[in-house]
């Protein structure tokens, strides 16, 4: 492991060992929905933490233990979903997001992951996709679409669907809706289709940085040959890959990167959407790591970093749709519960993601909310599953679905 990322004084020595890592920067009261952080939450023990993993790292870096099942175990359960640097008042968040990075690296590098990561990697590398599905049903989702194709034809913007929109058929109505939201706002949008690849952003967080990487630089080669100069996305896992991930790796270049809900916000603020019906319902909405937190300390403007979270957008669009309320849960923005899909984790351990995503529905729930609104296909798909095994009637819906209903 690199001794710049796993010898940080303000990881080993300045974390304290409190576990709780959600209460020393914003002092809330013993509440139900008070941690932040799923992993501490679900095993309540000092190890499933920030400075729990903090001091495995140290202790695997001065040589004191060994990279064992058990040890890469603790790692692989993090969601990654970065709850814990936002709230710690002592550590510099880019530094534990590193950390992780370089811990699951490693695991990699010695063959200590879960075999589910490994089925996982085994189909991108195969068919270009984390669901292991046949590469030639990519573009299956956008049959009758009208819409162009970047590899044949020119277009200004390149709407990137992301393997969840392409290969879940449940969530096909997300990505379709979002590019006929463009159509119909006047943008000269096109896709990839067949010809689309993964981002590489999960296998990165999984830890397989070489597979990250050649997904990078072929993606970045596919723009680059269309002319392709703004990307838009409705997955937030992709916009976290590209917006910050191929720019940390020198990958990104000039790409201009958009969720869709920053587009979006901006046809309507410009007139170019009018939503004018009626959408009578009392909802509340998540926010979805990747596009808070996780965005949040890496977007940097004249050598500065810069506030690049994406809070208010999607809220301003539900603010705008007539008839709809907004109720907030008690942890928003950078205080959000993660959904659990994160870091590969509805992969390797399902029950566990099923488990974090029925506490946010319970918290969904307690505000009274009809629906709650996210704005990520993982984060949907998590969802929708809970609400499966525990017989929730609460309604999930992606905040595209809602914009549509307003027109």
């Amino acid at each position: 492991m690199s001794n710049e990322v796993v010898t940080n004084k303000q990881l080993y020595d300045f974390i304290t060992r409190c576990g709780r890592c959600a209460q020393c920067t914003y002092g809330y009261k013993e509440t139900e929905f008070e941690l932040v952080c799923p992993i501490y939450k679900r095993f309540n023990f000092f190890t499933y933490s920030l400075g729990g993993m903090a001091q495995l790292a140290r202790a695997l870096d001065e040589g004191k233990i060994g990279l064992t099942e058990s040890v890469s175990d603790v790692f692989y359960h993090c969601t990654g979903c970065g709850a814990c640097g936002e709230m710690c008042a002592r550590v510099d968040f880019r530094d534990m997001v590193e950390l992780q990075h370089e811990l699951r690296a490693k695991c990699v590098e010695v063959g200590q992951v879960p075999i589910a990561h490994m089925v996982t990697i085994e189909g991108l590398k195969k068919d270009d996709n984390m669901l292991q599905k046949p590469k030639a049903e990519r573009g299956k989702w956008a049959e009758g679409l009208g819409v162009k194709d970047v590899t044949k034809e020119k277009a200004e913007v390149y709407y990137h669907a992301g393997c969840q929109y392409c290969f879940d058929e449940e969530l096909w109505t997300v990505a379709r809706t979002a590019v006929n939201l463009l159509k119909k706002a006047g943008v000269d949008v096109g896709i990839a289709g067949k010809d689309e690849t993964c981002c590489g952003g999960r296998a990165f967080e999984m830890g397989y940085q070489g597979e990250f990487i050649k997904y990078a630089e072929s993606n970045m080669e596919m723009l680059r040959t269309a002319g392709i100069k703004t990307l838009v996305t409705s997955c937030s896992d992709c916009y976290y890959a590209f917006k910050v991930l191929y720019d940390m790796h020198g990958k990104k270049g000039d790409l201009e990167v958009f969720h869709i809900t920053e587009y979006l916000d901006r046809l309507i603020r410009e007139g170019k959407l009018k939503l004018t019906k009626s959408v009578p319902l009392t909802v509340t909405y998540h926010d979805p790591c990747h596009l808070g937190r996780k965005i949040e300390p890496w977007i940097r403007q004249e050598g500065k970093l810069k506030a690049g979270e994406i809070y208010q957008p999607p809220r301003d669009i539900l603010n705008s749709i007539p008839g709809l309320k907004l109720i907030e849960m008690p942890r928003i923005k950078g205080n959000a519960w993660c959904c659990g899909a994160g870091g590969g984790v509805i992969d390797a351990y399902p029950d566990f993601a099923l488990w974090t995503a029925l506490e946010r529905i319970d918290e969904a729930k307690s505000t009274g909310a009809e629906a709650m609104i996210t704005a990520c296909p993982w984060c949907k798909r998590n969802f929708s599953d809970a609400l499966k095994e525990g017989n929730g009637r609460l309604k999930i819906y992606d905040i595209v679905e809602l914009v549509e209903q307003a027109l």
